[in-house]
């Protein structure tokens, strides 16, 4: 699909994740309707770059402005959008959510959900509706793969939901995406990306998928 992600997570500050072999990298905008109160109670390295050059667009970027444009289209929350994928495949566990431009056909969240035994399915739901509009077995998995997958569901104990919680209780603002991941030191993190409308920078949180600690935060002000 010729998809087009608002924006990645450019983490720097440290080792970059690992990303997962055979299972995509969902990490562009996610949106959360709902702020939910939460806290990390560990510390967290951080790391801002220097402001990207603003527009004439009222002084944002190109990036903020997008957000800005992007984000309030989608009416349907993350949450529900997780919600409606675990439903189509029976004793699914959320991967990954994001939320993606999808030419003309308007915003949709694009969530990756694994059975219990690790086979991955995609499932498209409609921003705006709420509705499912696809949904498949991941193509090109093999046992491995599959084995990969469970392995790393089985070490996150902390759900998305209390993930983002956390990055919610760092910096209040829209909660963009969310995808369960694996850094190069073997720690088994949540990565959540938090929008803040106020200046529509983007905030990314690796979240502790074992202990529901902030690992490490970066502001995306470009």
């Amino acid at each position: 699909m010729d998809d087009a992600s608002v924006s990645g997570s450019d983490v720097h500050g440290g080792p970059r994740p690992r990303r997962r072999r055979g299972v995509g990298a969902l990490c562009g905008l996610a949106l959360s309707l709902a702020l939910v109160a939460g806290c990390g109670d560990g510390s967290a390295s951080s790391s801002t770059p220097s402001a990207g050059a603003a527009t004439p667009t009222g002084g944002l970027t190109e990036d903020q402005a997008e957000r800005k444009a992007f984000v309030p289209s989608a009416k349907v929350g993350y949450e529900r959008a997780a919600d409606a994928a675990a439903e189509e495949v029976p004793g699914a566990r959320l991967v990954s959510v994001e939320l993606k431009h999808s030419g003309g056909a308007g915003p949709q969240w694009h969530t990756e959900v694994a059975a219990p035994d690790g086979t991955a399915h995609v499932v498209r739901v409609d921003a705006v509706s709420g509705k499912v509009l696809e949904s498949r077995v991941k193509a090109d998995q093999d046992d491995g793969d599959k084995q990969e997958l469970a392995d790393l569901l089985g070490k996150a104990k902390v759900s998305p939901r209390d993930a983002a919680a956390t990055a919610l209780g760092r910096t209040k603002g829209t909660v963009t995406s969310a995808e369960l991941d694996e850094t190069d030191a073997g720690a088994v993190i949540w990565s959540v990306d938090v929008v803040t409308t106020g200046d529509w920078n983007k905030t990314t949180f690796d979240v502790d998928a074992a202990h529901r600690r902030i690992l490490r935060e970066h502001v995306d002000r470009d």
